[in-house]
């Protein structure tokens, strides 16, 4: 097999449904259905394997991801744009650039399970699950269920992770009954100040 081939045959596996990979390029955000798996930051071979388009800042609105969604970025703006208070079930970062990311807070709903890539570091492939406070695993099938499990459920994200010098860590704090009574200096804390939720489960990521 030439190079190419090789490269193509260990970069990429059939995946069993399609999934979400967001990347920036060239100052573009590229949208992409994906039905295999990509080597990370493989940009040639993603807009050669995936149905992609491209999307301007503009036009993003906060969605639900209920598969899989995977984002490669190189700093922290596209990051900001497509997670903060984004719900996302399934998550995949993989750090694309090499210029360390400072300490900076992402609000994700519903987060259950990460995986965070990096390209430098001490600790380049880190994974972490986020346990449910609910017990009946039946409940996560249904949609409007998980939905509702989804907005009780807050992951802060400290970006400085990326630089891959410690292993990942979370912890969480469940029964949260007002987040800006708990969490004062939080940045985001104002914004939950009106939920109707009788209590969040928060957990930080870092």
């Amino acid at each position: 097999l030439s190079k190419r081939r090789r490269h193509l045959a260990a970069c990429f596996v059939r995946s069993q449904k399609n999934h979400t990979l967001i990347f920036t390029k060239e100052n573009t955000i590229r949208n992409c259905s994906c039905s295999v798996v990509i080597c990370d930051c493989d940009y040639c071979l993603a807009n050669l394997m995936c149905n992609c388009k491209t999307v301007l800042p503009s036009t993003m609105e906060k969605t639900t991801y209920n598969s899989h969604l995977t984002i490669w970025f190189t700093d922290t703006s596209l990051l900001e744009m497509v997670l903060s208070f984004t719900r996302v079930w399934d998550l995949k970062l993989s750090f694309c650039g090499t210029t360390p990311l400072p300490t900076e807070y992402l609000a994700i709903w519903g987060l259950q399970n990460l995986q965070v890539n990096m390209v430098r570091g001490q600790f380049p492939e880190q994974s972490v699950t986020i346990p449910s406070s609910n017990n009946d695993k039946e409940d996560l099938l249904e949609v409007h269920n998980k939905d509702r499990q989804m907005l009780a459920h807050i992951s802060f994200l400290d970006t400085s992770l990326f630089n891959g010098d410690s292993l990942l860590k979370s912890y969480s704090v469940e029964n949260v009954s007002s987040i800006m009574k708990h969490f004062p200096s939080l940045l985001y804390s104002d914004v939950f100040s009106t939920s109707d939720n009788e209590s969040y489960v928060v957990t930080f990521i870092y």
